[in-house]
């Protein structure tokens, strides 16, 4: 497959950090599919206590379970059950939602949504599906390897493929996409390994998680969640080399990752919070810009932006999930 020229960045730098929430400041064939950047709910939701109408906090089913999030160009967030696999859309106006897609009965975990409706979803074991939302139905299933263990834990879409990260293997598989968009056909997963600066932890320890481009869009961060790593990986070799991030504290919390610009957020689920970090062009360096927070996380892992708000689900891990459990995603300006 030829290269393809690098398309625009995600989206632009916001030029500050909310006062409100920010709580510490510092002082300061692989390669080719990469190349460019790439049960219905009506509960009222918590509205904004500084008169912004969409809301702060919008509650989930009872029991759902979320993990992953995703927002396309509409004011729409879809998000997956680490339950039963549903999909759920929710209004982020309103907080109006609705399942638009009942799950295969195994988890989804993180989830990326496409130009033409089509939702790429992470399935932790059962390997990688992709679902139509505006019909709910599957159109593709992959079995990303048959290594064990396995844990397809986040994705990320290029104008080439879409990238999984595996919690339990030192790799990544890459879904080429043709270039009208057509889908990978069950046996043309790439499987690209990690190397270099990658020391993969052994057993069921959660080792690769969240993952997004360089600035430049020439290759993929990835964090590291158990030793608290980032890393840049050629995507044409796999081998990665460790993001410089000064004297930040290592991200051995990191989950979700969403570049905005240059701007990069890491999600720390167990710290409730997400560190900042402002990224040199080709990704090999990071300045600590701060620290964001609220006081309704709660264990949030994965982070989408719309307009000046960045949303978190809140998966709750430290607490024991029941078909009553409430979940929701919290909102926070930025």
């Amino acid at each position: 497959m030829a290269p393809r020229s690098p398309a625009l960045p995600l989206g632009s730098p916001h030029p500050h950090l909310s006062r409100r929430r920010l709580l510490t400041t510092s002082a300061a064939t692989a390669g080719a599919l990469l190349v460019g950047a790439s049960a219905a709910s009506t509960a009222s939701a918590t509205g904004s206590a500084t008169g912004d109408p969409w809301p702060d906090v919008i509650p989930l089913p009872n029991g759902f379970r979320p993990e992953g999030i995703t927002i396309g160009t509409g004011p729409y967030a879809y998000l997956g059950s680490l339950g039963d696999g549903s999909i759920y859309r929710v209004d982020l106006r309103t907080g109006a939602g609705r399942v638009v897609s009942a799950g295969p009965g195994t988890p989804s975990v993180g989830l990326k949504l496409d130009d033409r409706g089509r939702l790429f979803v992470a399935g932790r074991g059962q390997g990688a599906r992709v679902v139509d939302v505006r019909t709910g139905a599957i159109i593709a299933s992959y079995t990303l390897t048959t290594r064990t263990p396995t844990f397809a834990n986040d994705v990320f879409l290029t104008p080439g493929a879409a990238w999984f990260t595996d919690s339990f293997q030192p790799a990544l598989y890459a879904l080429p996409l043709g270039r009208d968009g057509r889908l990978s056909g069950p046996d043309e997963v790439v499987t690209v390994s990690l190397s270099g600066a990658w020391t993969q932890t052994p057993g069921e320890t959660v080792n690769a998680n969240g993952i997004t481009r360089t600035p430049d869009g020439k290759a993929l961060l990835v964090v590291q969640s158990g030793v608290g790593g980032l890393h840049r990986v050629n995507p044409r070799t796999g081998v990665t080399t460790l993001v410089d991030l000064g004297d930040a504290a290592p991200l051995a919390n990191g989950d979700g990752l969403l570049l905005l610009g240059r701007r990069l957020y890491v999600v720390q689920n167990r710290q409730n919070a997400i560190d900042v970090f402002h990224l040199s062009a080709d990704g090999r360096s990071g300045i600590f810009e701060g620290r964001l927070s609220d006081a309704d996380f709660d264990v949030p892992t994965t982070v989408a932006a719309h307009k000046n708000r960045l949303y978190l689900p809140n998966a709750r891990f430290t607490t024991t999930p029941t078909p009553d459990t409430t979940y929701a995603v919290v909102s926070i300006k930025c």
